[in-house]
């Protein structure tokens, strides 16, 4: 059976406030071990990283000024 786990990290914990994805970090599994297929991208939110969640994991808004929005990465991802 293949399996995605999926992890991700975002602007904040309340999606009716407009949070958004800032990361997205995937693994494959097949019948429970690892296929080494990975993948891992940090987005630009652009909206403002909540100070709660930067203290939860650590990832600035400066660090994300540069890196692509969502859009530009979400044919790629699925």
């Amino acid at each position: 059976m293949r399996q995605i786990v999926l992890d991700t990290e975002t602007t904040g914990l309340d999606p009716k406030q407009g949070h958004r994805i800032i990361e997205i970090g995937c693994v494959e599994m097949v019948n429970r071990r690892l296929t080494g297929r990975t993948y891992h991208q940090y987005i630009n939110p652009d909206r403002i990283v909540e100070e709660e969640a930067i203290q939860v994991h650590g990832i600035t808004n400066e660090y994300l000024e540069d890196k692509p929005l969502f859009a530009e990465i979400q044919h790629e991802f699925l």
